[in-house]
């Protein structure tokens, strides 16, 4: 009996133990259990594709063409351009080996440009190329208050000659030359060019307008110069006399007079005075008002 119940003992001490076990106490450390309905809304729900709908061709499959993979587009026409380069002659003959700058001149046709322009340089006056003829030196006049000093004696100026040599100083030289440039040329541009003035008047020595008792003239003291006509290239001869009185030769003598205003201290023309009905009067005078131009 004693042996039973040591046997016995233990498992009835389970079983008094196992409901105390199962009931948790209020204090109990573990988490409650979720609801059942908070568990399923907590439950992410499974997201499936949307099956796409079946297209069915509305061509039929005997209707459509597979290409070949041998087939290639068509090439491109060639254009126009591309047909003339093809067809130009120096095409062919460039290459690493040819340049494409063209030929240098011959060696006659440079040495014929030196000759020219060292003839030039040794025909110039007044240590301008622009300006050829020769030097005359000092020039004694008869009367006091005439007379020249390093006179030149111009027979072209900047390409366009003078009928006849004109004696003057430096200063009237380059006064003259401006003029042609700035003024002549452009004026007679469409008629022109002008290849020849004619030189009415230049040195010498006498009073103003040859009046009895007057100043010695600019003439007197290589200053001025007078030129009466032009001629052009064509053979066109352009005088001031009659030209300034016509419509189709007036508006070119009126620019290339007027353009002289500036260059030259004065300038007297044919609206000036009966004097210079025929020609212009171009001098270097100095004037206290600036130049005098009539």
């Amino acid at each position: 009996m004693n042996r039973l119940s040591k046997l016995l003992t233990p498992l009835i001490l389970a079983i008094s133990v196992a409901p105390v076990m199962a009931n948790a106490p209020d204090n109990s450390m573990r988490p409650n259990g979720r609801p059942a309905a908070q568990e399923q809304a907590t439950q992410i729900p499974t997201i499936r594709p949307v099956a796409r709908p079946v297209v069915q061709a509305s061509i039929p499959v005997t209707n459509v063409v597979v290409p070949s993979a041998a087939m290639r587009p068509a090439t491109r026409p060639k254009s126009e351009q591309q047909l003339a380069a093809a067809q130009m002659s120096f095409f062919p003959q460039v290459s690493p080996q040819s340049s494409v700058r063209p030929p240098e001149r011959p060696d006659a046709v440079v040495e014929l440009a030196l000759f020219k322009k060292r003839k030039l340089r040794r025909g110039s006056v007044c240590g301008d190329i622009d300006l050829q003829g020769e030097k005359v030196g000092n020039v004694a006049g008869k009367w006091k208050g005439c007379g020249v000093k390093n006179a030149v004696k111009i027979t072209s100026v900047a390409g366009v000659r003078l009928s006849q040599s004109a004696v003057m100083d430096c200063d009237t030289a380059d006064a003259l030359k401006k003029w042609v440039e700035r003024g002549l040329k452009p004026a007679f541009r469409r008629r022109g060019p002008v290849v020849e003035m004619r030189v009415a008047a230049h040195y010498i020595c006498r009073t103003r307008n040859n009046q009895k008792g007057a100043k010695i003239s600019e003439h007197g003291k290589g200053k001025a110069i007078d030129i009466s006509a032009f001629t052009m290239k064509d053979g066109e001869v352009i005088t001031v006399l009659k030209g300034w009185g016509q419509g189709t030769t007036l508006k070119p003598l009126s620019k290339a007079y007027k353009a002289a205003c500036g260059p030259f201290g004065t300038t007297l023309g044919p609206n000036a005075d009966r004097y210079h009905q025929d020609h212009f009067h171009f001098d270097t005078a100095k004037h206290h008002g600036g130049p005098y131009c009539r």
